[in-house]
């Protein structure tokens, strides 16, 4: 019979562990026994079982190969929530957190109504479900062209408490009405087919979620072109988008006829968003706050 501890000293021994391995034996044996990592720590004699230890082993063997540790737990944390997670979605990156308190910033204010709020490709329901949750009064339409996807964003949805959104079977802005929508926001595909950067784990994703076009804004134009219908006068729509993507993305959104556009870091100090008003018509006056977090600012 093997031990807590004697498992954990395995993990950290295995050909192909990362410099996180110790992080990732916690975790996963904390998985396999569902228990705590700190119960691991106060209970390291407890013997463990040989179907136990055999998936133990299993999916440390999946770590090893480079599968992200996320798919291995079947969650993960965003915001201050957990969300289910397979590959058929993208994993939550910090950096769509950042999205999600922008759009919270940056929301119309004074509407006799509640607002309608699009989350283009939503996948695991990220965005739609951190909005839902701090604002029961919105109106979240979650849309995404991949079936799998959405019946795990729903399986969230109703798992978090979050009834506030509508889950959309379509491509971008298919199917919504036109100017009815008060903001749009999206993290869409935006990595170019081919890109040498891509992080290794990143492999395990879906390829719809991740590659836009030869240039990453395949996705991005689309999306520009599209929401313009659907938004009201002077409706907002934020996109997150890749690090060296800021101009690019600003000039698609200036001849489309946008306005106000905005530019926002990331934490470790990357273009990462863009805010942009629909212009048609402008504001009698500014409808909203904007993020000045040394984080998140604008320039």
């Amino acid at each position: 019979m093997t031990t807590i501890a004697d498992a954990l000293a395995s993990a950290r021994k295995l050909p192909g562990a990362a410099d996180n391995s110790r992080l990732d034996g916690e975790r996963l044996l904390a998985h396999v026994l569902g228990v705590s990592r700190g119960a691991l720590y106060a209970h390291p004699e407890r013997l463990i079982g040989d179907r136990e230890i055999s998936e133990f082993r299993r999916l440390l063997k999946r770590r090893g190969k480079g599968e992200p540790i996320a798919y291995l737990l079947g969650n993960a944390g965003f915001m201050h929530f957990q969300l289910a997670v397979d590959p058929c979605v993208l994993i939550p990156r910090p950096e769509t957190e950042l999205l999600v308190e922008l759009a919270l910033e940056s929301a119309p204010e004074g509407n006799t109504g509640p607002l309608q709020i699009a989350d283009l490709g939503t996948g695991s329901g990220a965005i739609a479900i951190a909005l839902a949750r701090r604002k029961p009064d919105w109106r979240i339409h979650a849309v995404d062209i991949s079936p799998q996807a959405l019946a795990l964003a729903r399986r969230n949805a109703r798992e978090l408490g979050a009834r506030n959104i509508s889950f959309r079977e379509a491509s971008w802005c298919e199917g919504l009405a036109d100017s009815a929508l008060d903001m749009i926001v999206a993290n869409p595909p935006y990595v170019a087919v081919g890109d040498p950067a891509l992080h290794p784990d990143c492999a395990f994703e879906p390829d719809v979620a991740l590659f836009a076009g030869a240039d990453g804004l395949s996705a991005i134009r689309e999306i520009i072109t599209q929401a313009r219908r659907c938004l009201k006068a002077g409706g907002l729509l934020l996109l997150e988008h890749g690090h060296d993507q800021r101009e690019p993305v600003a000039g698609l959104l200036s001849a489309a006829g946008y306005r106000d556009i905005r530019h926002y870091r990331d934490h470790a100090g990357h273009d990462r968003l863009i805010h942009a008003r629909e212009g048609r018509h402008p504001p009698a006056k500014s409808p909203g706050r904007f993020c000045d977090y040394a984080s998140l600012r604008a320039e």
